[in-house]
């Protein structure tokens, strides 16, 4: 009952109240990137969500368009801007997601959403993360988050996907806003991004 209804009727609760709530915060972060970035404020991407299916993310954008001398762009941690620091060290660079997560594309809670380019490099338990709708924040976010190895985070997830509960979610939720106030995980190190997923060998 949970997995079928309940938990998408808390989705759309909670992203309305979450949506309201963080207004003041979600404007004064659109001004702010809109003077940084010359209004460039969203960030898009096709990502594959529940069955693979794609959608269209939406995040605050916290890294510029710099390109080196041969028009590739610099690594993240060179494009990231000062306020984009802050912004995602809070976490606010996701609040967007509300908008997702209404739309039914996401979750509140379930498996990060990752890029289709990674899809033929998983094995076969692992695109089991596709079962469930994508979330903005899940179980290997509050168990580490960027600051562990890809198998863990896929191993994290397929527990998610074989445990999906009420009690679960709530445990999630909570851990959630422990990390964002702790700003832990982030990254797996001070200035080194998360590194792409190149395959399980």
């Amino acid at each position: 009952m949970y997995r079928l209804f309940f938990k998408r009727f808390l989705d759309i609760l909670i992203s309305i109240i979450g949506l309201l709530l963080t207004a003041p915060i979600i404007i004064g972060t659109y001004f702010i990137l809109a003077f940084q970035n010359n209004w460039s404020v969203f960030f898009f991407q096709e990502r594959p969500g529940f069955k693979q299916k794609a959608f269209r993310i939406i995040k605050f954008k916290t890294m510029t368009d710099a390109k080196d001398s041969e028009g590739k762009l610099l690594p993240d941690n060179q494009r990231i801007t000062r306020a984009g620091k802050i912004i995602r060290r809070l976490s606010i660079d996701e609040l967007p997601q509300l908008l997702n997560v209404l739309k039914g594309d996401m979750s509140l809670i379930g498996p990060r959403p990752l890029l289709y380019k990674y899809i033929p490099l998983y094995s076969e338990v692992q695109l089991g993360r596709h079962d469930v709708r994508p979330g903005i924040t899940g179980w290997a976010q509050v168990n580490g988050r960027n600051s562990i190895s890809w198998k863990q985070k896929f191993d994290f997830d397929i527990y998610y996907v074989d445990h999906l509960s009420f009690l679960l979610d709530s445990k999630i939720l909570w851990l959630t806003f422990v990390k964002v106030i702790r700003a832990e995980g982030v990254n797996q190190s001070d200035d080194r991004p998360m590194q792409p997923f190149n395959g399980n060998n």
